[in-house]
């Protein structure tokens, strides 16, 4: 059984606790007595597995250890200690003519080390106030690489907010142009991030998707009122610069999104990049929403005629999902349509304007769906 030592604490101090392992009674008093003149609270052990059990109970802030005990000797207390409380500094007390074993025992995770026969206590004194500070030292460092890293996960977290807010907000500025409210922007993208996940994408991904859906027509800053606010049917040159919003859009995003500084766009890069979805920022994304969102499933749309699966997927979603709100949203030009109508339409358009998986996928979560755009009415 361990022989415990313990000095009353003085009230409103913080004493430092050492424990003392040491086989020969003499000498493990004389240390512990000189420890405890010095202020520090002391315990005492005979060996290194009672040392192992008193730290379990009572956690010390330093620990001397002799090498050459019974039980358990001095290097392998080390081993388990440093296991077990990687930070705890460990003065060894070791012979004078032991200096290999005393090095070894350092390597193992000792801090510091005392010969014997002592003669001179300072310098035990001035070996575990090293210790101590060192391990001090160690502890403030770790609590300021753990608040680091707290605070710059939060920043993070502020910069990735004021990020979706910003897009938001550039989204919602195109479809104020012809929206009164500009909620289109954020049920395109709940219903979006929907079906992203109802097609498999993972939640991260959906919701990624669900930010950069509503940035679809942000080409529509670029386009006329005169144009995009006319009552009635646009002419052919006027439509034409009307399907420029797609174009218009991309480029806008991939300003911002790249350090591209090529004047022409290049589809064939952007559609590629579509392949795997998962390594697209939210900007990527939406540059490919918006170049593509208006292609149709029999290669009939525009800008680029693409046909079936030639179409990024998350374009096709965003496809359905912008003209079932569309159709149901009263605009400048046309009257909202009833919810049969908006679905009888969407059924039509199944394998000619929308990808029929895509229908199927959207029909599935109606419910939901229906839930999204009450909430977000205009």
């Amino acid at each position: 059984m361990a022989k415990i030592r313990r000095d009353d604490e003085i009230l409103g101090t913080k004493k430092h606790r050492i424990l003392v392992i040491e086989d020969q009674a003499e000498i493990r008093d004389l240390i512990a007595d000189y420890l405890s003149t010095k202020g520090y609270d002391t315990r005492t052990a005979e060996n290194g597995l009672d040392g192992l059990f008193i730290l379990e109970q009572w956690p010390a802030d330093l620990v001397t250890v002799d090498l050459n005990m019974p039980i358990m000797n001095g290097p392998t207390f080390i081993e388990k200690a440093i296991a077990r409380w990687p930070d705890l500094p460990i003065v060894v007390v070791s012979g004078v003519g032991a200096v290999e074993e005393a090095v070894e025992a350092l390597r193992l995770g000792g801090r510091d080390f005392i010969t014997k026969p002592i003669a001179n206590f300072s310098l035990v004194d001035n070996t575990i106030t090293r210790a101590l500070e060192a391990a001090e030292l160690i502890r403030q460092n770790r609590h300021y690489q753990e608040n680091l890293e707290k605070m710059v996960e939060l920043r993070t977290y502020e910069l990735e907010e004021t990020k979706r807010q910003l897009l938001y907000s550039l989204g919602k500025s195109a479809e104020y142009r012809d929206n009164e409210t500009g909620r289109h922007v954020i049920r395109v993208g709940e219903i979006s991030a929907v079906l992203g996940r109802a097609s498999g994408m993972s939640e991260q991904l959906s919701k990624t998707f669900g930010e950069a859906a509503p940035l679809h027509d942000i080409g529509k800053i670029g386009i006329s009122d005169t144009i995009l606010l006319k009552p009635g049917k646009l002419l052919p040159d006027e439509w034409t610069i009307m399907k420029s919003h797609c174009e218009i859009g991309c480029n806008i995003l991939r300003h911002y999104s790249t350090d591209n500084e090529v004047a022409d766009l290049d589809f064939d890069e952007i559609l590629a990049m579509a392949d795997d979805i998962s390594k697209l920022t939210i900007l990527e994304m939406a540059m490919v929403i918006a170049l593509s969102h208006h292609e149709k499933w029999d290669g009939s749309g525009y800008p680029l005629s693409l046909s079936g699966e030639q179409i990024p997927l998350i374009a096709r979603i965003v496809a359905v999902v912008d003209v079932y709100d569309a159709l149901g949203s009263e605009r400048p030009y046309k009257k909202p349509l009833p919810e049969e109508v908006c679905r009888k339409i969407l059924r039509e358009g199944s394998g000619q304007h929308f990808d029929p998986e895509v229908i199927e996928l959207f029909f599935a979560n109606i419910d939901e769906i229906v839930t999204i755009k009450k909430k977000w009415m205009d």
